[in-house]
C-alpha cells in the first residue's frame, strides 16, 4: 500500500484527535475569536482549505473572513488575525507573508512540527503532528486542519467521522473509475473541497480534472461534459443542475453525506486512477513535499 493510501485511511482517527485538541485552552486561544476580522492563507491544498475555513467561519456568524493564496495576500490590508496553513512549515510564500506583517500582529499557524521556521514568525501555533504525512500528495493533514477548524466553530464531528469510516469501507464505483474527465462542484464551504478533489486527481494520477462553484458550471464549462465525464457534487445539489446534466451523458456523483467525508472517496479515486496508469501516487511528477523557492541571483 502506498503512503498516501494508508494516510487516507487514518483520517477518521486524526479528525477525532483534532476535535479533542480544540478543548485545550492553548489551542482554543490560538483560533480566531468571534468578531475578529481574519485572513486565512496557504498554498496549493492549504489554500483550498483556507477557502473552506473562510466560508465556514462567515456562515457561522463569527466575523468577516477572507482566504488568499499566500503569494496574493494584499499587504496593505489590515486584519485582526492572520491564520496560515502549512504542512511543512517551510513554504516560501507563507514565510515571506508572515515576515511582512506589522509588528505586534496576531497570527496563527497550523502545521505539523513546532520546530519549523514558520513557528518563529507567529504569535500562536497549533501543531497537528499526528496528521503529518510521508507522501508528497497531501490528504490527512488538510482535512485534519479542517476538522480542527470545524470543531473550533462548535460543530459536532461525530457524524462526519462515522460517515468517513463508512465511505472508506465502500468500494469505488467501477463506472466512475472507468471515466477519464472529471469535474468537481461545490457550494459555500465545499467549493474549496471541490478544488482540492480536482487537484488530487491532477497530482496523483495526471488526469483531466477541473472544479467550479456549482452555479458557475452552467456558465460555459458544462459544454465539455459528455460520455467520458464524471461530474462530482459536494454538498447540496443546486436546483435544476441534475436536469441539465442528464443531457450530457456524464456520470453524476453526489450523496447525502458530509462533504469532508465525501472527499475521502475522491482521494481514493485519485490513488486508484494513478495505479491504473502505472504511476506512484507518493511521488507525483515535478512535485516535492514542500515548495522552497530560491531567490534569483542579483
Amino acid at each position: 500500500m502506498s503512503h498516501v493510501a494508508s494516510e487516507i485511511a487514518t483520517q477518521p482517527e486524526t479528525w477525532r484527535r483534532a476535535a479533542d485538541l480544540v478543548t485545550r485552552p492553548e489551542v482554543a486561544r490560538a483560533l480566531p475569536r468571534p468578531g475578529e476580522r481574519v485572513a486565512v492563507v496557504g498554498c496549493g491544498t492549504s489554500y483550498f482549505m483556507a477557502q473552506s475555513f473562510a466560508a465556514l467561519r462567515e456562515s457561522a456568524g463569527q466575523g468577516e473572513t477572507d482566504a488568499f493564496a499566500a503569494s496574493e495576500f494584499p499587504a496593505g490590508r489590515r486584519y485582526d488575525r492572520v491564520v496560515a496553513i502549512t504542512r511543512s512549515g517551510t513554504t516560501t510564500e507563507v514565510i515571506a507573508l508572515l515576515e511582512q506583517l506589522p509588528p505586534g500582529s496576531r497570527s496563527t499557524v497550523l502545521t505539523t512540527d513546532a520546530d519549523r521556521p514558520v513557528t518563529r514568525l507567529v504569535s500562536d501555533c497549533v501543531v497537528l503532528d499526528f496528521a503529518d504525512e510521508e507522501s508528497v500528495v497531501q490528504t490527512r493533514f488538510a482535512t485534519t486542519a479542517l476538522a480542527l477548524w470545524r470543531a473550533g466553530l462548535g460543530q459536532d464531528l461525530t457524524g462526519p467521522i462515522a460517515q468517513a469510516r463508512a465511505q472508506l469501507g465502500t468500494p469505488l464505483d467501477p463506472a466512475v473509475v472507468g471515466r477519464d474527465q472529471f469535474t468537481f462542484l461545490g457550494t459555500g464551504w465545499t467549493v474549496g473541497l471541490a478544488h482540492e478533489a480536482a487537484l488530487k486527481l491532477r497530482e496523483a494520477a495526471q488526469v483531466w480534472a477541473e472544479s467550479y462553484p456549482a452555479m458557475e458550471f452552467r456558465h460555459g464549462p458544462i459544454s465539455v461534459a459528455g460520455d467520458r465525464s464524471v461530474v462530482w457534487i459536494f454538498g447540496p445539489v443546486v436546483p435544476g443542475l441534475l436536469d441539465d446534466l442528464a443531457a450530457t451523458g456524464a456520470i453524476v456523483v453526489h450523496g447525502d453525506v458530509d462533504a469532508m467525508a465525501h472527499l475521502t472517496t475522491a482521494q481514493r479515486l485519485a490513488v486508484e486512477l494513478a495505479a491504473r496508469r502505472g504511476l506512484d501516487p507518493d511521488r507525483p511528477r515535478l512535485l516535492t513535499r514542500a515548495v522552497i523557492l530560491t531567490a534569483p541571483a542579483v
